[in-house]
């Protein structure tokens, strides 16, 4: 309808997959990367996460198109089965033949894996996907790592390929899923645009329409406002848009400003019904939230002579905290004034395994100390967008680029993203991260965090600095983060014995440096300086293969004092909570 009367041959923002309109941003990028290098990797999990319309299925028909012509794939769409359906879905999508009315874990198990041993001699790949996997039992889940045992000496003969939304995730992290969380060679969690994505991503839907070169139909402020309301999540994207451009028609209007948007996402999310409606009830449930917790409290102090912990610790005045103590990645030598994160605080506005030493407590922790009524996002979860400039600003007094993560070419400045499991690995780094969290209510979110004291995380928050338990970090926590460090003039990637150019003149100096020598111009990477990179990484804990790494050189500049490390953030943290 509305097409025709803007120029489009169809229209653009239709919710159905179309291929024609496949965009694929650096993130979905990404994810293929991590899927591809996953399915070729020998076996095992890979897994893949997402919130609902980041674009999963986008990144699985891509998959599907890249997997060469000798990959037999099974694919599962609806989860909700017990193991033995489990099994003969994936034995029927195969066309594996085994004894009707016979069907048991044995039978199918065993015919599958004659198919998988005949498959392997035949040198074909087996793939099993399963998709919206955050609804597969645990008993099912575990049967299906133990088809992970089946192998050769070589290999695993299956690959199996999890997608989900992102509570798979937490639901893997259970003790009793610790095997299978282990088995997982690459995984990735898909996260929503930011706003220049968001942009291209309109853009992009728009020209294989047929816009004419030179229109434009949605202003810069009115993508602006579709990012803030959809928060960069492609399926919403599409409806808004959608609606937006059919008020445009109906009003004659030849572009779409932030107006149309606000009444168009009014229209198809209710938005303004449900602001007014908020306004009526929840002072009321605020009170009902209040008197329960006060009874609980009350409760609390009758059973146990044990000191009740307040809000705000014990030692601190109404105007700042007590510094924090001295621990390997937070604090050093810098006084920080802290108070206790209250999830009571409002919200910040739109646009502005296992192992005892593991920090991130057990789901049945989590769920032991979780509220028992739903609490306000907690003021110390950001967008994507607006995370990323309090990473840059920790980091750089530079202006912040048009790209933080990933890092634009060249950047002197360079961004890791990475995943995993427990905060140990955070802790070694020793540098402020940018966690991937998930708002209450599902969005995709981040929170900048400065270091740990103990089981409390030093975050950023609206009010400042403030402390929050780990186990509250880690009930939001994806699994995802990422932090910058400066790299040397020059680098591009790993530098090992024969590497030239000025990157290795840098380490050579750093060494140098560290050692106490005088400095003299080495453009190759020579045998003496790989044995001398050896000795810092066995002195350091690292792998000692005398190759200059990622890893490598954030150690090195560290101990130099070079780095973009804990104390320096804090300094800067610092200065922000004067000028506030």
């Amino acid at each position: 309808m509305y097409h025709q009367h803007f120029g489009l041959s169809d229209a653009p923002f239709s919710i159905a997959v179309n291929p024609r309109y496949l965009f694929m941003s650096q993130r979905h990028r990404d994810a293929l990367a991590h899927l591809l290098y996953g399915v070729g990797g020998g076996g095992g999990f890979i897994l893949l996460t997402g919130e609902v319309g980041t674009g999963k299925t986008t990144i699985n028909r891509c998959l599907l198109e890249q997997l060469p012509d000798t990959t037999d794939l099974a694919i599962i769409l609806n989860p909700a089965l017990s193991a033995v359906e489990l099994l003969a879905t994936a034995c029927d999508e195969l066309q594996i033949s085994y004894p009707e009315g016979a069907e048991s874990l044995k039978v199918l198990t065993d015919a599958l894996h004659r198919y998988l041993l005949d498959n392997h001699d035949a040198g074909r790949r087996t793939v099993l996907m399963i998709d919206e996997a955050q609804h597969l039992d645990f008993d099912v889940l575990e049967q299906i790592r133990l088809l992970t045992n089946l192998e050769t000496n070589d290999e695993k003969l299956l690959q199996i390929i999890l997608i989900g939304q992102p509570e798979l995730t937490e639901k893997l992290a259970r003790p009793e899923l610790r095997q299978l969380n282990q088995r997982i060679t690459a995984r990735y969690n898909l996260q929503p645009l930011d706003r220049g994505e968001t942009a291209a991503y309109i853009r992009h839907r728009l020209d294989i329409a047929g816009l004419k070169g030179g229109q434009t139909l949605f202003s810069d402020a009115a993508v602006k406002e579709v990012h803030r309301i959809t928060r960069g999540i492609p399926r919403l994207i599409n409806v808004l848009c959608d609606r937006s451009l059919l008020g445009a028609y109906g009003k004659k209007m030849a572009q779409v400003n932030p107006k149309l948007v606000k009444e168009a996402s009014s229209e198809v999310f209710g938005q303004e019904s449900q602001s007014n409606a908020s306004s009526v009830w929840l002072p009321a449930l605020a009170a009902v939230i209040v008197a329960i917790a006060l009874g609980l409290l009350a409760l609390r102090g009758a059973e146990t002579t044990e000191p009740e912990l307040a809000v705000v610790d014990s030692n601190q005045s109404e105007q700042g905290g007590s510094p924090l103590p001295a621990n390997p990645m937070s604090v050093g030598e810098v006084p920080v004034q802290l108070e206790r994160a209250s999830n009571n605080e409002p919200a910040p506005q739109p646009g502005g395994s296992d192992g005892g030493s593991s920090l991130k407590p057990t789901s049945a922790e989590l769920t032991a100390t979780s509220p028992s009524v739903p609490m306000p996002e907690p003021n110390w979860l950001f967008s994507a967008m607006d995370g990323e400039a309090l990473l840059w600003r920790v980091a750089s007094d530079l202006n912040q680029p048009t790209s933080v993560c990933p890092a634009l070419t060249g950047s002197a400045i360079q961004c890791t993203m990475t995943q995993t499991d427990v905060f140990d690995d955070i802790v070694g780094l020793g540098r402020p991260v940018l966690l991937e969290m998930v708002s209450p209510d599902r969005f995709s979110a981040t929170t900048l965090l400065l270091g740990f004291d103990g089981i409390e995380a030093l975050v950023w928050s609206d009010r400042g600095l403030v402390r929050v338990t780990a186990g509250e970090l880690a009930s939001a926590w994806s699994g995802g983060y990422r932090y910058l460090w400066r790299a040397p003039e020059g680098w591009d990637g790993a530098l090992s014995v024969g590497s030239l150019g000025a990157p290795v003149t840098s380490v050579a100096n750093m060494f140098a440096t560290l050692d106490g020598r005088e400095l003299r111009p080495q453009a190759v990477f020579s045998e003496l300086l790989a044995e001398r990179v050896r000795l810092f990484q066995e002195s350091e804990g690292l792998v000692a293969d005398g190759v200059v790494g990622e890893k490598t050189l954030l150690r090195l500049m560290d101990r130099l004092g070079e780095g973009l490390d804990q104390n320096r953030a804090l300094a800067r943290v610092q200065a922000w909570e004067v000028d506030r």
